[in-house]
């Protein structure tokens, strides 16, 4: 390791070194001549002056002063994924970082008014950043699940099932490599508890179930009152347009109910 260190510092002071003298050689180029001509092979010979890197301060952490202080600033849409599937994978990288300088931006600014006790302007701006990331790598999951079925026949993605917590309740756990076997590693059967049991446990999966069943029958029951009430109110609706919209009510049914009739006369 020390080795390797001295040879990295010897390398720089090397190009340190280059870097001064093809400097005093162009000074001495322009001072010689009236006018300084350069010619492609000149360009070419001088192309490793400009690699440093550009190295911007703090300040590409904030907002830009002229937003400074106001309460509406004007922004744009997020990205759509069907905008990003026609870029290329060299332009979504360079968005992906445009877009993460920019969500770190907000964040900070966002502390700061807090900070401050002072309004955010345009919160949801942090939205539409984080939305067009997440449509961004989307994109990126699209293609690399198309190349890997075109090679290998697999969509390449890390392997997933649904298993049960300590508590009864289903997720997805997604499978990874351990150095330890399953059986020997103490570690991952702490943190990792994958099974359930217990009257507790039996009792809260029974009224988590009737909650659930509780939600989505008034759910259902609500869609039915409203297909009721358009069919009460407009008798010559359609009923495809209805099936479309509400698929989980029973049209039939709401038609045998009395209240679907209204007051309404036959006309001849």
């Amino acid at each position: 390791m020390a080795a390797l260190t001295k040879v990295i510092h010897a390398t720089r002071k090397a190009n340190n070194i280059i870097k001064l003298l093809t400097n005093f050689s162009i000074k001495c180029e322009v001072t010689s001549f009236a006018v300084p001509t350069f010619n492609s092979t000149s360009l070419a010979r001088h192309a490793f002056i400009h690699t440093t890197p550009v190295r911007n301060g703090l300040m590409e952490f904030f907002d830009d002063e002229k937003n400074w202080g106001k309460r509406i600033i004007k922004v744009g849409r997020e990205w759509y994924k069907d905008e990003l599937r026609i870029k290329s994978n060299e332009d979504l990288h360079k968005l992906w970082y445009v877009l993460l300088k920019e969500r770190n931006m907000l964040l900070t600014m966002e502390a700061s008014a807090k900070r401050r006790y002072e309004l955010f302007p345009n919160p949801e701006r942090i939205d539409k950043v984080e939305i067009s990331m997440e449509n961004l790598e989307a994109v990126v999951r699209e293609r690399n699940k198309a190349y890997h079925l075109l090679e290998t026949g697999e969509t390449g993605e890390r392997p997933a099932k649904v298993v049960r917590n300590a508590i009864g309740l289903p997720f997805c756990y997604r499978l990874r490599q351990h150095v330890i076997p399953k059986f020997a590693n103490k570690k991952w059967k702490e943190t990792h508890v994958h099974r359930f049991g217990g009257q507790a446990v039996r009792k809260f999966l029974r009224l988590y179930r009737e909650k659930y069943h509780n939600i989505r029958r008034k759910e259902k029951n609500r869609q039915a009152n409203e297909v009721l009430k358009l069919m009460r109110n407009f008798p010559d609706l359609d009923e495809e347009a209805l099936k479309e919209k509400f698929p989980d009510v029973d049209l039939e049914k709401v038609k045998r109910n009395r209240k679907c009739r209204g007051h309404f006369v036959a006309s001849e």
